[in-house]
């Protein structure tokens, strides 16, 4: 098929830039428009803002448009912006007819927009398919960047034993942050709890996605999440602690034989043949030696052992802004081609 036309919105910051790395050469889709604030608008794009990844800015020459549906075209948009710059733009796109695929938060827990992991829960996006009909735009959200570890490895041990509770500390990258993130006198030979609302994410977006889909929303699921949120000097990784009380009681190596033998329901460009992998090294994951892998889409689980308080704990660990935020959201791109919904 001819490659489909697609945009960044936000395309200076960092989960932007990694917009424009993972986009090209990709099979499906065409990277053909830049857009950003007005104070980037009308700039090449190697002068609206530094290149902050590896290797050279592949679009260093293109002209940057402003982020409105009148100077974008594409009918497909990959939403890098932030959260109260998204709340304002992201819903002028849908009144133009647009596709948004957002990795902002601002409409994550809307009960009419899917947050999805393709996955887990791909028969949510189906809430957007009579909308679709009618010609109109509509939002799909990826989740927060923390949640998709710990979501990645709770959807089998749900579906086989049954969640009941979960406690999770995070230990997270400061590229989470954006640029320029944090201070050096905040991070280096330092960690700090997060300051945003981090731990609220972590506490409801896994429910929604793991809930049964409903007629235009979702209901939760039932089990409670208690989170801590950190953040450490790390560049790229979210490394997440997870206990958690399952309704049966399997034996550490039932829990290890599920987690490595989950598999996607469908399969897509972006996603790994194995969304999970384990390691038996007792000193991993680590975001050193696990974030790349499957080109930073897969999800290491390691340390599976039996809670003392609960029923299992365990380490989990993805690349924080590819399996985390714009990886993710081209896979959401993807399923959303694959289910018929962009013409």
């Amino acid at each position: 098929m001819s490659r489909i036309p697609v945009a960044i919105l936000g395309a200076t910051g960092m989960v932007g830039q990694r917009f424009v790395q993972l986009l090209q050469d990709h099979p499906w889709f065409e990277l053909v428009e830049l857009a950003a604030s007005d104070r980037s608008a009308g700039k090449r794009y190697e002068n609206a803002a530094p290149w902050r990844l590896a290797g050279a800015n592949p679009l260093a020459g293109s002209r940057v448009v402003a982020a409105t549906p009148e100077a974008v075209r594409a009918p497909l948009v990959f939403s890098a912006l932030d959260k109260a710059v998204a709340a304002e733009v992201e819903p002028a796109f849908v009144r133009a007819g647009r596709i948004v695929v957002s990795n902002a938060s601002a409409f994550r827990m809307d009960e009419a927009v899917p947050l999805i992991i393709p996955e887990i829960n791909p028969h949510h996006i189906e809430w957007v398919r009579d909308a679709r009909r009618q010609g109109a735009g509509f939002i799909l959200t990826n989740p927060n960047c923390t949640c998709i570890p710990m979501t990645m490895a709770l959807a089998p041990l749900n579906r086989h034993f049954g969640v009941e509770a979960v406690t999770v500390a995070s230990y997270q990258a400061i590229s989470g942050a954006g640029y320029p993130g944090e201070s050096a006198w905040d991070i280096l030979g330092n960690v700090h709890p997060h300051p945003g609302d981090e731990e609220q994410k972590v506490a409801e977006e896994p429910r929604k996605i793991l809930g049964a889909a409903m007629p235009g929303a979702a209901q939760l699921a039932a089990f409670p999440i208690s989170a801590r949120c950190v953040r450490v000097p790390v560049v790229d990784g979210h490394l997440v602690a997870v206990s958690v009380r399952l309704r049966e009681n399997p034996t550490v190596d039932q829990v290890k034989e599920v987690l490595s033998s989950f598999r996607g329901p469908i399969t897509l460009p972006s996603l790994p043949e194995r969304p999970i992998v384990l390691t038996a090294a007792r000193d991993r994951p680590t975001p050193r030696t696990d974030a790349d892998t499957g080109a930073g889409m897969t999800v290491t689980v390691g340390r599976i052992e039996a809670c003392e308080v609960l029923t299992i704990k365990f380490f989990a660990l993805a690349h924080n802004v590819i399996r985390g935020a714009a990886g993710a959201a081209i896979a959401n791109a993807e399923l959303i081609v694959e289910r018929g919904l962009l013409g």
